[in-house]
């Protein structure tokens, strides 16, 4: 039977407790999505675990041995794709290796963000440390030090077909450590500068690859990873900031707290289902804006966007809890080939840098966020439609002089519509390369860029609904001229939060700052914060 380790494995700290500003140690077994994130957003330093460093040295013994007998090992004495049986002389291994990286840095379109990239080099040392690789340990300490340097090379995030790993990204990724790309730098014109500058201010030596260095660095899925392990990391942090949002509008359209109750969910025990219920329910706990109309509303039940927010919130908290896994397993992967196995002299010629399990849980992982993304645009709508929600319309004071919050639904409506399109998997897409022999592309690297403007949209669009509910709420307040009912206490927390840096909209202003700043609030985490401070850790 196959065990499944609790997401946590995946996600949280192998220990307890994490220092800010402690090196975090790669070993090529433990790395965590928390982890990762650690080293990519908040810049935290790397270091080496030395019984690691051994591997790594025991598999370079090996292609040396190899490069001495005269052994034909797939990139190291010979050519690459298509050219596998074109033997290479031992006395032009370097130029080879050289070679690889030149022709295969072709990228295209805008550049990954930085901290995609960092999150590239750590997982690139991580997947090297397991030590099946066959690179110098000098190698992978340079990337080491480029990487705890602050030197974070110009990648393209374009040209990956996510089947022999992302090699167009981690070509670009190596010509830097060759001193030959180009590294961001805020203060050079243009933002950038040469890498070889940059790595002579660090004092560091740019490498010269040896034998399967190469092909090491740059067979691997560690753009998509990254993208992925990064995701993942926001859309935990988003689910929480979806079920927060639906209980202001919930409470704002003066909706039921039956759907939220534990009794039905009991009955069908999808575990993210009974957790969105249980956030909305403990948000709601205590409202006496709920309790005013409990018994005097002549609706029987509220709508679907209302009425399924477990559903639906629990069915995308699934998806991601799996993406989570899915991820959690590769990012402690070793996904070059060939693989060098030294305890038993063995090389062999395989798959791992197929980028299909990345990009079929990039692909849903799209799905899950535009589906969150989908309903809150419906509760917005509900919002600030007067027929709808019994509010001023568009929530506006002295209406038609003043639009409100007209537009805010519009901006939405086309996040979301843009993600319907932008959520079509890239996965079920293959186009065969090099001369047919790579005939079967996963395109993970699609997958990965989509997922990112997906995210980011989704985010947007939580953040517009966060904006709507709480002047809803201002107005919900009043209703019966009784503004001082307070709603429930998480919901309270949640829009002090938010009113604590956006006022409410007495007259027509530019909403783009708000929600601008809403959307910070959001990604910081600061909301949740000030929920959970108030009532306790949200699921």
């Amino acid at each position: 039977f196959l065990v499944i380790p609790s997401l946590s494995a995946y996600i949280a700290f192998p220990h307890t407790s994490f220092p800010l500003g402690m090196k975090i140690v790669l070993d090529g077994s433990t790395l965590t999505v928390e982890l990762l994130w650690r080293v990519a957003s908040d810049n935290a330093p790397v270091a080496l675990d030395p019984r690691s460093l051994k591997r790594v040295q025991k598999a370079r013994d090996q292609v040396v041995r190899w490069l001495r007998t005269g052994e034909t090992v797939y990139g190291v004495t010979t050519g690459f794709g298509e050219f596998a049986n074109v033997r290479i002389d031992n006395d032009r291994i370097e130029e080879l290796q050289e070679n690889l990286i030149l022709s295969h840095a072709v990228g295209a379109g805008d550049p990954l963000p930085h901290e995609v990239v960092r999150g590239m080099m750590a997982l690139r040392i991580n997947a090297l440390l397991k030590g099946h690789s066959g690179i110098r340990v000098e190698t992978v300490r340079l990337l080491s030090h480029m990487l705890n340097a602050g030197i974070v090379p110009v990648i393209p995030s374009q040209g990956s077909v996510g089947a022999s790993g992302d090699l167009v990204q981690l070509a670009h990724l190596v010509l830097a450590m060759m001193g030959r790309g180009k590294v961001f730098q805020p203060k050079a014109k243009g933002g950038r500068e040469p890498a070889s500058s940059a790595l002579r201010r660090a004092g560091l030596t740019p490498v010269r690859l040896t034998a399967k260095e190469g092909l090491a660095l740059i067979n691997g899925t560690q753009m998509m990873t990254s993208v992925a392990a990064l995701a993942v990391h926001r859309a935990i942090t988003l689910q929480r900031m979806a079920d927060v949002a639906a209980s202001i509008s919930v409470e704002a359209l003066r909706g039921s707290d039956t759907p939220f109750d534990p009794r039905i969910h009991r009955l069908r025990p999808f575990v993210g289902q009974a957790d969105a219920a249980f956030n909305v329910r403990r948000m709601m706990r205590g409202s006496r804006l709920r309790e005013s109309h409990r018994h005097e509303d002549p609706r029987v039940q509220d709508a679907y966007s209302i009425r399924c927010i477990p559903q639906v919130h629990g069915a995308s908290r699934d998806a991601i809890t799996y993406v989570a896994r899915q991820v959690g397993v590769e990012l402690n992967s070793a996904n070059d080939n060939p693989l060098i196995f030294p305890k038993e002299g063995h090389h062999l010629e395989g798959g791992n840098f197929h980028g299909q399990p990345m990009a079929l849980v990039l692909d849903f992982l799209a799905i899950a966020l535009a589906e969150l993304a989908n309903i809150s645009e419906r509760r917005t709508e509900r919002l600030v439609n007067g027929s709808l929600s019994g509010l001023p319309r568009f929530l506006a004071t002295d209406g038609g002089l003043n639009s409100g919050l007209m537009i805010a639904q519009y901006t939405a409506a086309s996040l979301v519509s843009e993600n319907k399109v932008l959520a079509h998997p890239a996965s079920v897409d293959s186009i065969p390369t090099s001369a047919n022999q790579e005939d079967h592309n996963s395109m993970g690297s699609v997958s990965a860029n989509k997922v990112w403007r997906v995210l980011q949209n989704a985010e947007t669009v939580l953040a517009i609904e966060l904006f709507c509910a709480c002047q809803a709420l201002d107005f919900a307040r009043m209703w019966k001229s009784s503004p001082a009912l307070p709603a429930g206490a998480g919901t309270e927390a949640a829009y002090r939060c938010v009113r604590r840096k956006v006022r409410f909209v007495e007259r027509d202003r530019v909403l783009y700052d708000d929600i601008q700043t809403v959307l910070g609030l959001l990604r910081s985490g600061d909301v949740i914060k000030a929920v959970e401070r108030n009532i306790g850790k949200l699921r």
